[in-house]
C-alpha cells in the first residue's frame, strides 16, 4: 500500500537515489548529498516546529509500505526569496505607436522580477517511473494542499508552483540557448546546478535590467515560453485542478510557467472537511464507486507526523469507515479526527 508521509533523517539515502532521476530542470532536487542532508534536516526541524514559519521547508516521501521503496516525493517550502533572490521573468507588454504613420505596435517584452518574493511554493515533486499508474500521482500532488488546509496559518496568502520548462529530448534548452547562455557564457546544467546550490548572486550581475522584447529570440525560443516539459504537463495539470493558474510569470532560464493560487481560493480550503473514524460495526461502509463519487483523499491532523493515503471510501454523516490497514497506515484509530478530500471535483451531470 502506498501512504504520503512526512520526511525522516533516515529516509537520505532513498532520497538521493530518487534525485539521480530526476534529471536536469528541476533546482530543487539535485542529487549532491550535502544539499540534500541539509535540506533534509531543515524539513525534519519544519516538521518539529523548532524553526520560524518562513523558513520552513516541508518534504513529503510516498512510501510503498509493502516493501518499504521510495516512490516519490515532494514539498512545500514556507516562503521563498527572503535569505536569498528570488528571480522570474514577468511577462509584458510595450505599446508604440506613430499617428503621423498610421502605426501601432504591440511587443512582448520580459521583466526580470523579484515580484513573488515572501510567496509559499509548491516544489520538488517527483514519481518514481515505475509508480505512475492509477491514481498515485495525483496522491502524491495533492497531498500538499491537504497540509495547507489543515493547517493554513503556516503558510503566505500567495501559492507559487515554477513548472519546469521544455526541454529537447537531449536535454537542451531553446530558450536558454537562445537567451540565457549570450549572457552567462555557459551551459544549461552549470546554471541550473549554481541555482541549485543558492549561488545566484550571478543572475542580478550578468542579466540586463531593462525589459528584453520578445520578438528578438530566435522562434525557437518564443515558442517555449511558458511552455512545460514533457514528463511536467500531468503535474500542471493537477495543480490547474486545485485552483493553481498562470499569471505571466516564467522561469529566467528555461521559461517553465509559474502557476499561482490564493491559499483562500484552493479546492482543499474549500471543500475538505474534518470527519471521525468510525468505530468497526457502528458506521455504515460507503464505497466511492457505490454512489459515482471520487476516491477520497484522507489525512491524519498531526504535524509532526502527517501522513495521508488514498481511500475508496468517502465520509458519511460526519464519519468515516476506514479498515485497520488504512487506519495503520495514518498512525490514527476509531474516534481520531482525519481530514478528507475529494480526489477530484465532482462532475455535475447537469452541466
Amino acid at each position: 500500500m502506498l501512504v504520503v508521509r512526512a520526511i525522516k533523517a533516515d529516509d537520505l539515502d532513498a532520497l538521493y537515489v530518487m534525485a539521480s532521476q530526476v534529471g536536469s530542470g528541476m533546482t530543487t532536487l539535485k542529487p549532491d548529498m550535502k544539499m540534500l542532508g541539509d535540506r533534509v534536516a531543515v524539513a525534519v526541524a519544519s516538521f518539529a516546529e523548532t524553526i520560524p514559519p518562513a523558513k520552513r521547508d516541508y518534504m513529503f516521501v510516498m512510501e510503498d509500505t509493502d516493501s518499504g521503496r521510495l516512490a516519490g516525493v515532494c514539498a512545500i517550502k514556507g516562503a521563498v526569496g527572503l535569505e536569498e533572490p528570488f528571480y522570474n521573468y514577468r511577462i509584458g507588454t510595450l505599446v508604440h505607436s506613430s499617428r503621423e504613420l498610421d502605426v501601432f505596435t504591440r511587443m512582448e517584452t520580459l521583466y526580470l522580477s523579484n515580484d513573488l518574493t515572501g510567496s509559499t511554493e509548491l516544489c520538488s515533486l517527483f514519481l518514481h517511473p515505475d509508480y505512475r499508474t492509477g491514481n498515485n500521482g495525483k496522491l502524491l500532488s495533492k497531498c500538499r494542499f491537504l497540509f495547507i488546509a489543515q493547517f493554513p496559518h503556516l503558510f503566505t496568502e500567495k501559492l507559487i508552483a515554477e513548472m519546469r520548462g521544455f526541454q529537447e529530448a537531449d536535454g537542451r534548452s531553446p530558450f536558454y540557448e537562445g537567451l540565457g547562455r549570450h549572457f552567462f557564457k555557459m551551459d544549461f546544467n552549470h546554471v541550473d546546478d549554481l541555482t541549485a546550490l543558492g549561488k545566484k548572486s550571478f543572475i542580478a550581475e550578468l542579466m540586463p535590467r531593462q525589459p528584453l522584447y520578445v520578438a528578438y529570440l530566435p522562434d525557437e525560443a518564443q515558442e517555449v515560453i511558458g511552455k512545460v516539459h514533457v514528463s511536467t504537463a500531468p503535474a500542471r495539470r493537477l495543480l490547474e485542478q486545485e485552483g493553481m493558474h498562470f499569471e505571466g510569470y516564467v522561469d529566467i532560464f528555461d521559461a517553465g510557467p509559474v502557476l499561482q493560487a490564493r491559499v483562500s481560493e484552493l479546492r482543499a480550503m474549500r471543500d475538505s472537511e474534518l470527519s471521525q473514524i468510525g468505530v468497526a460495526g457502528e458506521v455504515e461502509s460507503t464505497c466511492a464507486s457505490d454512489i459515482g463519487a471520487e476516491p477520497t483523499l484522507v489525512s491524519n491532523t498531526d504535524l509532526q507526523d502527517f501522513r495521508m493515503i488514498l481511500s475508496p471510501t468517502v465520509p458519511l454523516h460526519g464519519a468515516l469507515a476506514l479498515s485497520e490497514a488504512e487506519q495503520e497506515l495514518l498512525h490514527c484509530h476509531p474516534g481520531d479526527t482525519v481530514r478528507t478530500l475529494p480526489l477530484n471535483l465532482r462532475k455535475n451531470p447537469h452541466v
